[in-house]
């Protein structure tokens, strides 16, 4: 019925099924009725006779709120395989599905126990992952189809998704083809309704054709609806129609099969047995299956192997929709007696068929919501929390539960929700700890990127009060959140000065991670020594903590620690891998890139940035994808790759410049500056770099306006602008008074050498050298050429060449192709040639490709790598057999030693 006109689409599906290519999957979208399941059908159909297996989910409304409901479903056949996935994934995944108890795993870790499980399957006989109505499927389960869409790509297996039109879900963004599905033509039309209906009259013809207006579905189904009635309503939508098509049906059904079908309708399973025995009850006497055989004659349903099931998803709706309120209530009610069994799906009919306030109720809620969150299935959670919430009778205990739900929904990502519970909740009359968490919840989001500046003062007052009322803990936490703010935004020295001032009177001790994190967000300079302090007594602990490592790394960072930054965050990210945590994971690996790459080592930040920009794109943190973008923009920079750089940089401004997120300027600009200066093109790298340190600007960031002094000084001296650049020092030199900040130090040495007379030159070059610049051989490398330059400029020719090798080799081994070329083209004029680069084995990697090639080169096996970066093993086997012809080897032992040879 459905098939007519789509042999484009047909042969599409089939060529999926059929063989391996560049697709992984489809998303069908389009109206009800317009098709979808029927090409879905005739696909999966074909799936066997190629040798492949089909495995399927199938949304139902009702079961929207059951947390990995839908993941039951498709992976029900492939059970016995959990028992063999890795003790991590095993027991996430098991507990997801709710075989057994566990703590909260992430959705993540739950995907990359699915992805491993269907990959183990599909090694075997290649699989068909086949979702239908994602729009209903529950939200825990999509998201781990989405997990598995965008990993899928190495392995035998493709999914095949039909979402309706008008709804949203991550499926939109996990790589699948789209696959739109639109009415049919008007011959096709008429084709279709003459094979269904061919006695027709020619009145009712017409009528039909045009209110179906191609839609298939409509086109079966409307006929019978115009015979009946003499006319279609034409002010009706057409699934609205379609809606009364189905109703029309029912009503000529005798009572009893009605009332089953309402109840098959409304429950959250396709099983006879439950449909029969709550039938039962609502009809209070014994009913058999053939109760059902009059809408299994009318082709509303299909009954076999005890399962009941609709001929379309409308009629799910449809018939709840024709039913009154106390059939549907009775009806609940008759389905929630028995599925005693099912506490959570008991509550959900409870609830629904609860039409007051009903506090025992609300109690199950509660419990189905904890059950929900200890299986990692957030968004189920909130759901049942929210019901909770309006069946609640007391109001302090509404307000609880609205504030739970939005917690969830922070740490799902969700800010309009959070934004919707908790302004409903703010209608409450809360207790003062109640309106604490109320602007917690509403300020958190984004660490307040979006919001008007004036909310850092506001947040910083209440983190006061909230002390002083001896709420120590959820003061810290508050001003956490808001001294991060000052990292992302410019709220000024004063508001900065109070912030201080209300860490200072916490009672907390010195070297506590928080105080010392505030501080450095806060003051970075002003208090740059204590924090340094703290963070070099602190690191002796790095990796017992990944949470307390991630914010340290951060806060190193903001104090021009980039050593101690990259240490930090490199002992974070295991343990946030380990349990899953990919929204904190992208914050760690940024850190660690930036500081990485600030430190030259572009080996390391390649692949940590790639991942950190992929992984916060699909977690949804626009600032942080823009972080880490910036940092590849500035390694491209750094390599000479211009064109890229430039793309890269314009990608990371429009992630950061609506919401005017400071740190992504800043790295974009200095990947500007970075292009200009190995371009050659120094006057815009001054300008490009300059605009860092003007407070009216976007890209003004307190901290690492003075980390990239070296360059600035670079660009000034080239342009011609050496003046311009010495007021720039003298503002900069008594920050260096407050702190030993290496970063801020180093651009300083450095800056004082190249811009000193001739009689001074020599002993500050010197001085630069004598630094200890251990860890920071970009640095080295950079006071070396400087000093190269300026010998041969003095036309001490033997001794420049000595300084100028050296950069050189640092920046060949560095990667950092501009500045090897610099200091090549310095050495001919110096007189002496240089060697050609070619670029090295790292260079021939993408940067997926050389993450996968350093953890074999570890010697982690492929199940180990897929862990870490969470892709499946065979994916890990796949990649590596293209790793090894770029390399030239044969062997992980063969890759091991290629590696370490670079360095």
């Amino acid at each position: 019925m459905g098939l007519f006109g789509r042999e484009t689409e047909l042969k599409r599906l089939r060529e999926l099924v059929d063989g391996p290519g560049e697709c992984t999957g489809f998303l069908l979208t389009g109206e009800a009725g317009i098709g979808k399941s029927a090409l879905v059908a005739e696909a999966a159909a074909a799936a066997p006779v190629a040798g492949v297996r089909v495995l399927t989910a199938t949304g139902v409304e009702a079961e929207q709120n059951l947390a990995y409901a839908g993941l039951h479903q498709l992976l029900y056949p492939v059970r016995a395989g959990i028992d063999a996935l890795p003790a991590p994934q095993k027991a996430a995944l098991r507990t997801a599905l709710g075989l057994a108890d566990g703590d909260e795993p992430s959705t993540y870790l739950v995907g990359l126990a699915a992805l491993t499980l269907l990959a183990e399957e599909a090694a075997d006989r290649p699989l068909l992952l086949v979702a239908e109505d994602v729009h209903w499927l529950d939200r825990a389960s999509v998201d781990v189809l989405a997990f598995v869409a965008r990993r899928i790509d190495a392995e035998p297996v493709a999914l095949i998704a039909t979402l309706r039109d008008g709804d949203r879900s991550p499926l939109q963004d996990a790589g699948l083809t789209p696959m739109p599905v639109e009415r049919l033509s008007d011959e096709d039309a008429v084709g279709l309704l003459d094979s269904v209906a061919p006695d027709l009259d020619p009145p009712a013809r017409e009528q039909v054709l045009a209110h179906a207006a191609g839609n298939p579905l409509a086109l079966a189904e409307l006929p019978a609806a115009v015979a009946e009635a003499g006319v279609l309503d034409p002010v009706l939508p057409l699934s609205d129609r379609l809606e009364r098509a189905f109703t029309a049906r029912v009503a000529d059904l005798p009572a009893p099969a009605r009332t089953a079908l309402l109840v098959a309708a409304l429950g959250q399973s396709d099983s006879v047995a439950e449909t029969l025995s709550a039938t039962g009850l609502v009809l209070q006497d014994t009913v058999e299956v053939d109760v059902l055989t009059p809408a299994v004659a009318a082709g509303l349903v299909d009954v076999a192997v005890g399962a009941v099931t609709f001929r379309h998803p409308l009629m799910r709706s449809a018939i709840p929709a024709a039913a009154t309120l106390a059939e549907r209530r009775q009806a609940h009610l008759a389905l929630a007696a028995t599925l005693v069994a099912h506490p959570d799906r008991r509550a959900w009919h409870q609830a629904a068929a609860t039409t007051s306030a009903d506090e025992a109720v609300a109690g199950e809620l509660d419990d189905v919501a904890e059950r929900a969150r200890r299986r990692g299935a957030a968004t189920a959670a909130i759901a049942a929390l929210e019901q909770a919430a309006r069946l609640s009778e007391r109001p302090d205990r509404r307000a609880v539960r609205l504030l739970r739900a939005a917690e969830l929904a922070g740490d799902c990502g969700r800010r309009e929700t959070v934004d919707r519970l908790v302004r409903e909740a703010q209608t409450l009359e809360l207790t003062p700890r109640q309106q604490v968490a109320a602007a917690w919840l509403l300020s958190a989001f984004e660490d307040g990127v979006r919001e008007d500046i004036t909310r850092v003062a506001e947040l910083g007052e209440l983190a006061a009060q909230v002390a002083g009322d001896g709420h120590t803990e959820a003061a810290v936490r508050i001003l956490w959140s808001t001294a991060m703010r000052c990292f992302w935004s410019e709220p000024g020295p004063e508001t900065r000065r109070e912030l201080l001032a209300v860490s200072d009177r916490l009672p907390l001790p010195a070297d506590d991670p928080r105080q010392v994190a505030i501080a450095a967000y806060v003051a970075p300079f002003e208090r740059g020594e204590t924090v340094l302090d703290g963070l070099r007594t602190l690191a002796g602990s790095a990796g017992a903590n990944s949470a307390v490592d991630r914010y340290l790394g951060s806060a190193s960072l903001q104090v021009g620690a980039f050593d101690l930054a990259a240490r930090f965050s490199a002992a974070a990210a295991p343990g946030l891998r380990a349990q899953g945590l990919l929204g904190l994971l992208p914050r760690a690996l940024a850190v660690q890139a930036w500081s990485r790459t600030r430190l030259g080592d572009l080996a390391t930040a390649v692949p940590i940035a790639a991942e950190a920009a992929q992984l916060a794109k699909e977690t949804q943190q626009p600032f942080m994808f823009g972080l880490a973008t910036a940092v590849q923009a500035e390694i491209a920079a750094l390599r000479g790759e211009h064109e890229q750089a430039t793309a890269l940089a314009d990608e990371a401004e429009r992630a950061g410049l609506a919401a005017g997120a400071r740190p992504v300027l800043a790295t974009v600009q200095l990947a500007r500056g970075l292009t200009a200066l190995s371009e050659g093109r120094y006057e815009d790298a001054f300008a490009d770099l300059r605009r860092v340190l003007d407070p009216a600007d976007p890209a003004y960031q307190l901290a690492l306006r003075a980390y990239f002094l070296a360059e600035l000084t670079e660009a000034a001296v080239r342009s011609g602008q050496g003046d311009t650049m010495r007021d720039i020092l003298a503002e900069m030199e008594p920050l260096g008074k407050t702190t030993s900040s290496p970063a801020l130090h180093i651009g300083l040495r450095y800056a004082r050498a190249v811009l000193a007379s001739t009689d001074d030159a020599e002993e500050l070059f010197l001085d630069a050298l004598r630094a200890d610049l251990t860890g920071w051989p970009a640095e080295r490398g950079r006071v070396h050429l400087a000093f190269g330059e300026w010998l041969r400029r003095q036309r001490r020719v033997v001794e420049s060449r000595t300084h100028l090798r050296t950069a050189r080799e640092t920046f060949d081994a560095l990667g950092m192709t501009a500045w090897g070329e610099r200091a090549r083209r310095e050495l001919r004029s110096a007189g002496e040639s240089s060697p050609n680069r070619g670029p090295d084995a790292r260079e021939k990697l993408t940067p997926h490709e050389l993450s996968i090639a350093e953890l074999a080169a570890q010697g982690l096996t492929n199940r180990e790598i897929g862990q870490r970066l969470y892709l499946s093993h065979r994916t890990v086997g796949t990649h590596l057999h293209r790793i090894f012809p770029k390399l030239g080897v044969s062997s992980r032992a063969d890759l091991a030693g290629i590696l370490e040879n670079l360095g």
